[in-house]
This record gives C-alpha cells, sequence and structure tokens, in this order.
C-alpha cells in the first residue's frame, strides 16, 4: 500500500515542502527512510515503532519504505516524525483518512506518543499559506508560534492518537488563534530606559543620531563608565518592530531553537551581547546544517561588541560583508543558505591596555609600542564601516550623584521616528534608505 502525507523542511530561515511518500509491502520486515536524511530523522523509525505500540496500534511486520521527496534534498530534524507515522497507519489500513491533500503535519514523537515542539514552525506556517495549505497539524506547545499566519488554520496536536482522532472525523479540535494587536499592546515594551542614564550627553545624543541614521557605533572609555549601559538601552530608542519585522525576527529564533515557550512573536527589538571568545561560526552563522550566528540574531535590532579588541581577528574580519549587505550567505558542501543580518553594530573597548588612558584622575601606564599594538587589534576596513566614533569618558563622583537622568527612551523615540520620516522623504527616488548609505537597514515606522 502506498500514500502520501505534505510535511515541511528548513532551509535557512525558509521552509520547503516535503512529500512524506510510505510504502508498505510483503517481505520480511525492514523500516527505511531514504532521501537525504539526518540521524535524528534515520532514528525516528524507533520514536515511530515504539509510539505506534504506545497509542495503541500495530506496528507492521512488513517492508516499509519511507521516502522523503525531493529526494536531493537534505533534511533535519525529527519534524518528519507525525507525517512519518500518519503513513504508515494509513498504508496498513488501520486508520481511514479521506482528505489529505489540503492538509501538512509536522511534529516529533515521544515514546509514548505525545507529540513534542519542533523549531521553525512559523516558517513552516508561512510557506503553508503559499502552498495553498489550508490545515496545520503542529504540536500543541508551540502551536500559538504558527497561528501567527493567519492564513492558516492552525491545529493544536498533543498525541499521535489526538492527531488521528481528529483526522479521522472522530474528534473535533479547536483552531488556535492570536490577536496581534493585542501581543504587541503587552509585550511591545522595554525593562531599561535611557532616563537610567546620569551624565554622557554626548554619547547619548551620539547615539540617538545613530539610530536615526542607521550607524554604526564605536565607544572608547575607561571601564565603568557606562559604555554598557548605554547600548543596553538603545533599542528603548529605536521605533517599535512592525509586524512584518517582528514574524522575520520571531522566525530566526525559532530556527535557532530561542523561541522562548508561550512566545507566539516577539515583539521586542533583539539586542545581542556575545562573549568575546565566540568563534567565527558563532557569530555569522554555520554548522553542517547552517544555523543563524549571533549577527542573524541581531536582525533589526543591536549587536553590541563589548571589549571588541578581545575578539578573534577572523570573527570581526567575517562581518565586512553583512555589515554592507544586511545578510550573510553560510555554504557547506550539500547546502548554501541566507540568513538576514540587518542590524546596528555597537563597539566598545578600552582607549589602552590599562584602560586609563587620556583619564581624569588615573594616569595611563601604557608603554607607547604596547597601546599602538592595542589600538591595531581592529583592522581598518571593519573601523571604516563604524560611522561614529565617540569617546565615553568616566564620571566623577558629583555628576553621579547628581539628581535624576535625562530624557525618557519614549521621547528620544519619537525624535528617532520624525528624523526617518525626513529620510524616507529625501531618498524616495533613491536606492539608498538612509543617512548611513546602506541599502539594507529599514526606514519603517
Amino acid at each position: 500500500m502506498f500514500t502520501r502525507i505534505t510535511s515541511y523542511t528548513l532551509y535557512g530561515v525558509d521552509a520547503i515542502k516535503v512529500d512524506v511518500e510510505v510504502h508498505t509491502a510483503r517481505g520480511s520486515p525492514q523500516f527505511n527512510i531514504v532521501g537525504l536524511p539526518d540521524k535524528a530523522i534515520s532514528e525516528s523509525r524507533e520514536r515511530v515503532r515504539a509510539g505506534l505500540i504506545n497509542s495503541g496500534y500495530k506496528f507492521p511486520l512488513e517492508r516499509i519504505t519511507v521516502n522523503l521527496s525531493p529526494a536531493d534534498l537534505r533534511k533535519e530534524s525529527p519534524a518528519f516524525d507525525l507525517p512519518v507515522a500518519m503513513g504508515i497507519l494509513i498504508a496498513t489500513g488501520q486508520v481511514k483518512i479521506s482528505d489529505l491533500e489540503s492538509i501538512a503535519m509536522v511534529g516529533e514523537i515521544s515514546l509514548d506518543g505525545t507529540v513534542n515542539r519542533v523549531r521553525g514552525l512559523l516558517s513552516v506556517a508561512d510557506q503553508c499559506s503559499k502552498d495553498g495549505i489550508r490545515t496545520l497539524l503542529v504540536p500543541q506547545d508551540n502551536a500559538y508560534e504558527a497561528a501567527v499566519i493567519q492564513k492558516v488554520r492552525v491545529i493544536p496536536i498533543t498525541s499521535l492518537g489526538q492527531a488521528i482522532a481528529f483526522l479521522s472525523g472522530n474528534s473535533e479540535v479547536p483552531s488556535v488563534q492570536v490577536d496581534l494587536a493585542e501581543i504587541f499592546s503587552l509585550n511591545g515594551k522595554y525593562d531599561l530606559d535611557f532616563s537610567d542614564v546620569k551624565g554622557q550627553e554626548q554619547a547619548r545624543r551620539a547615539l540617538e543620531v545613530a539610530v536615526a541614521g542607521g550607524h554604526n557605533v564605536l565607544m572608547v572609555g575607561p571601564p565603568g563608565s557606562g559604555k554598557t549601559m548605554l547600548a543596553r538601552r538603545l533599542p528603548s530608542i529605536m521605533p517599535e518592530l512592525e509586524v512584518e519585522e517582528a514574524v522575520e525576527v520571531t522566525r530566526i529564533y525559532s530556527i535557532a531553537g530561542l523561541l522562548p515557550s508561550g512566545i507566539s512573536l516577539l515583539t521586542r527589538r533583539p539586542f545581542r551581547k556575545p562573549h568575546h571568545t565566540i568563534s567565527e561560526v558563532g557569530l555569522v552563522g554555520g554548522g553542517r546544517f547552517p544555523r543563524p550566528g549571533e549577527i542573524s540574531l541581531s536582525h533589526c535590532g543591536v549587536l553590541f561588541l563589548d571589549e571588541l579588541t578581545e575578539f578573534r581577528q577572523s570573527a570581526l574580519e567575517a562581518l565586512r560583508q553583512p555589515l554592507e549587505d544586511g545578510e550573510v550567505s553560510v555554504s557547506r558542501s550539500l547546502i548554501t543558505v541566507t540568513f538576514p543580518a540587518r542590524f546596528i553594530l555597537i563597539g566598545a573597548m578600552n582607549p589602552c591596555p590599562c584602560g586609563f588612558r587620556g583619564d581624569r584622575s588615573i594616569p595611563c601606564q601604557c608603554p607607547e609600542n604596547l597601546y599602538r599594538q592595542y589600538r591595531h587589534k581592529v583592522s581598518g576596513p571593519i573601523l571604516d564601516r563604524i560611522d561614529i566614533h565617540i569617546p565615553v569618558p568616566r564620571l566623577t563622583r558629583a555628576e553621579l550623584l547628581r539628581g535624576p537622568g535625562g530624557e525618557v527612551s519614549e521621547i528620544i523615540r519619537e525624535r528617532v521616528k520624525r528624523a526617518r520620516d525626513i529620510q524616507r522623504k529625501r531618498f524616495v527616488d533613491q536606492r539608498i534608505k538612509e543617512n548611513s548609505g546602506r541599502t539594507h537597514y529599514s526606514l519603517r515606522t
């Protein structure tokens, strides 16, 4: 017997339709999965076998062949467990389902038949809407993520038995729906505010200009001058994410497996602060099956590189192309994917190895040759891509004890929005979209 079920695999930040073809025939009992599966898919044979038996169904002692079509596309993730199990049940006549053409399903099956969450459901739901799929069966734990795409009916499934009952028409499972306006109103606010910062008027003004024009920034100052404090509050003065931007950011985090449980949509601009020991792959993305790196996780937000001179030179040099193009391509022997990477880069470093060159109260103790060697750790091409270089001096005791800080982030954000409106009108007939001259940073507000 033969059956075909629609499912999806991830390719970069996109999802690609995969036909899960199941054929059963008489012969010595075998269970083979073909079509360039990865290790997680190959191991699904044991999960599916145990899941079927513990759900009250028979595992056929026949020759079972599962083909993941197109067969020349490398596939990963255990998300094919559910369609494989369902295909076996239909092919062996244990379950009768008439209409499968407009239905797709993804999900990992536990040994007891429970359906577990998987990565990239937002991309899967988005592609379903483009392929004309009307119903999508997904694990209940991340059903709200898929429901952000409102053109598809998302059915939350907790177990293999529930999926069978729904598809057979023996049980009705309500579809999941989300209110995007409510999500933005509840989750769009930031915990940190620029009013927390005392002094540093020059740095505050420079960061406001940077956000308005899409400029990268390098802050140079001694330890304790507030560089990290300023950088952490930068997303709070950036315009709110639009729905399209929020969907794009959420897709990246979902594919990376970093979307928090119970969160359907990320509505705050990302802020990423990788440690200086990070590798080139960790920064720009990669791996056998390429995953997004820190620059893609910073998409539509801020990438903060503290202690810039301590990062590996190869990792910093890998930022050249993403800073210009707003995307990064990762090539491996069997796959080449492109991840979005539109972000504002904020670098922070000490003025010298000891950290106190130019300080008003603590003298620098660095030899001149050591100082020059320290400054050359960041190459010229990287510095050329950082438009604004600002000193961040250490505040005096009197400045720290002075009254409340400056303006709140909301007031600054409104000025940023007005500045971006002006830029959009200025460059309406040109390819560039911002004062920095880069074409990739969105000026939508």
